[in-house]
């Protein structure tokens, strides 16, 4: 996508239409802002900060014509424990890593590779952060004091448990109203935000029916200070930044993964296409200078940008007068932001991890009951009851493994011969049997990738070795076998060499293009023998009946070659190594 694409056929029709979805998503961001930062262990104005820098740089660097970023809600899990653990001034540097990673995500071209996570980790990770959220709001819905947060679900559980005689009743009536706001404004005034409505009406009510029986913004956090955000110094030091690695490639997994999947459901609302790279390098600059703002790590916003393209947005001018209500806002009306009570907030998150709970998609898996089933489980439980990153490192550990068994399991090492009940006697396994079975020529179809998860596989050809005083030649069908690794050759070699050793010569057919450029890389083409490549399976049998012992050949009554009728007949000297020389066969061949 070039700039001039973004931009094209741009008039001033557009920049109203911009206007408008700026000027509403900027609404329906500042509750959220003030709320994703509270609930993760920040203040609010940090929110708002994010809102503002990070929002304006993603649209006008990012891939994404329509994305909205900013902080969301999947980071929540996250940055709380990154700020329990080691503190704000650590999430900033925490956040400035992140964007470098993203940055260098972008510049190396793996936006693409963001496809490539398992479903069912991200459906696992995303349902779990739901959970964590939701509950993380159960203590301000009812309006606990003296709470202490915990990094670990158990122990924020018991904290409620224990707090629950401290409920305030006037907390659940203000968090019931905002929540009563967010459920009908969507039906009655659709084209209102529900949350900007219900912070509004609950606010009011506590104010007038109950001033100074809720715990608000101000009281818990201090005054939002106005203005534009001030420069936040950084301290940089090289053990901060090992400590924070971890953290940091987290974030920006995370990050990365929800903005190219808000790109994505940007693309199918609008019929257009991003671009992941450059989305990944836009997300990474934002996230570079947003903390030198004091700004917490963002990323794409599914719902805010869905909102932006629903209210008639056309390009990312949309997304700077987003970032510039927002701060028009906080210049104008911060002082009243800090009468907001803190209950107000808790049923905004909770819709936020009610929406993105993933729920439909969640119990689909788990009605499967696969490998993928068994990945969403613990990947979710994971996240819940211990921390993202273990979940995440977890499910893609058992994702791999997961799919290296399915792969081996794929792999298939058949004995066949040729079906002469068949036209084209292609060959085939239901042909061998025991009194049906050539003891000097075996053929095999191996069906699969030979790569080192299924190289135990060539076990089941011991068995071609069990009368190796006879076997003269094997030929191995490789047609079917679209790749071979390292491991895998190293294998398939050793088998040739052990066939080698009871004097049986390896053939092979219709090997595909990568193992072959392979064997001929680690030499095992000279091993074989060029000589012994065939594109045919009959070119492969032909060349392997000139290698037959004639006087095992006398008298055998296995017939399992339509040559067996002549060779059976012929009488040979007594002489060791006698061979008959077959006529090259003048019909079909077996395929």
């Amino acid at each position: 996508m070039k700039w001039s694409g973004r931009y094209k056929g741009y008039h001033a029709g557009s920049l109203r239409k911009d206007l408008i979805s700026g000027c509403i998503v900027g609404i329906v961001a500042i509750p959220l802002g003030m709320a994703f930062a509270i609930a993760s262990g920040v203040k609010p104005e940090y929110g708002l900060y994010t809102t503002i820098v990070a929002g304006i740089l993603i649209s006008l660097l990012g891939g994404s014509r329509f994305q909205i970023g900013g902080p969301t809600g999947a980071f929540i899990p996250i940055l709380l424990a990154i700020v329990m653990q080691y503190g704000y001034e650590n999430l900033l540097i925490a956040g400035f890593l992140a964007g470098i990673m993203l940055l260098l995500m972008g510049l190396l071209k793996l936006g693409t590779l963001i496809k490539f996570i398992p479903r069912p980790v991200t459906i696992g990770f995303t349902a779990g952060i739901a959970v964590t959220i939701f509950s993380g709001q159960i203590a301000g819905f009812l309006g606990l004091r003296d709470m202490e947060r915990h990094e670990y679900f158990f122990e924020n559980m018991k904290e409620i448990v224990l707090r629950l005689p401290s409920l305030n009743l006037f907390s659940i009536l203000t968090a019931c109203i905002c929540l009563a706001a967010l459920l009908l404004t969507p039906k009655w005034l659709p084209k209102v935000p529900g949350s900007l409505v219900g912070i509004l009406v609950s606010t009011l009510v506590a104010l007038w029916l109950f001033p100074g029986k809720v715990a608000t913004i101000g009281s818990a956090y201090g005054a939002i200070p106005g203005g534009f955000p001030g420069l936040h110094p950084v301290s940089l030091t090289w053990d901060r930044i090992g400590t924070m690695l971890q953290p940091a490639l987290i974030i920006a997994l995370l990050g990365s993964i929800e903005s190219l999947l808000s790109a994505v459901v940007a693309d199918g609302m609008t019929g257009t296409r991003h671009n992941s790279n450059r989305e990944l390098v836009g997300q990474g600059i934002a996230n570079i200078v947003t903390p030198f703002f004091g700004g917490i790590p963002a990323t794409g916003a599914i719902a805010r940008t869905a909102t932006n393209i629903k209210n008639g947005a056309v390009s990312p001018v949309s997304g700077v007068i987003h970032g510039v209500v927002v701060l028009l806002v906080v210049i104008l009306f911060a002082p009243y932001a800090s009468t907001i009570p803190l209950a107000s907030m808790a049923p905004i998150l909770m819709m936020v991890a009610w929406n993105m709970s993933e729920r439909k998609a969640f119990a689909k898996l788990l009605k499967t009951r696969t490998s993928d089933t068994v990945i969403l489980l613990v990947t979710f439980l994971l996240t819940v009851f211990t921390t993202l990153t273990t979940a995440v490192e977890v499910g893609l550990v058992l994702a791999v493994l997961l799919f290296i068994k399915r792969m081996s399991d794929m792999l298939s090492v058949d004995k066949v011969l040729p079906d002469r009940s068949n036209l084209r006697e292609k060959v085939a396994p239901h042909v061998v049997a025991k009194d049906h079975d050539c003891p000097q020529v075996s053929i095999f179809t191996i069906d699969g990738p030979l790569f080192f998860g299924a190289s135990q596989t060539f076990a089941n050809l011991a068995s071609i070795m069990e009368n190796g005083s006879d076997l003269k030649a094997v030929i191995l069908r490789m047609s079917k076998v679209p790749f071979m690794d390292t491991t895998g050759e190293a294998h398939f070699l050793a088998l040739v060499k052990r066939l080698h050793g009871i004097g049986a010569n390896v053939i092979i057919s219709g090997i595909r293009p990568q193992p072959q450029r392979l064997l001929m890389k680690t030499g095992g083409l000279t091993i074989i023998g060029e000589q012994h490549f065939f594109e045919h399976t009959g070119e492969a049998l032909n060349y392997a009946l000139h290698t037959l012992n004639g006087e095992k050949c006398r008298g055998c009554r296995h017939f399992a070659f339509r040559e067996c009728n002549v060779f059976s007949e012929l009488d040979y000297v007594a002489q060791p190594g006698s061979q008959p020389s077959p006529r090259v066969r003048s019909g079909s061949q077996p395929v």
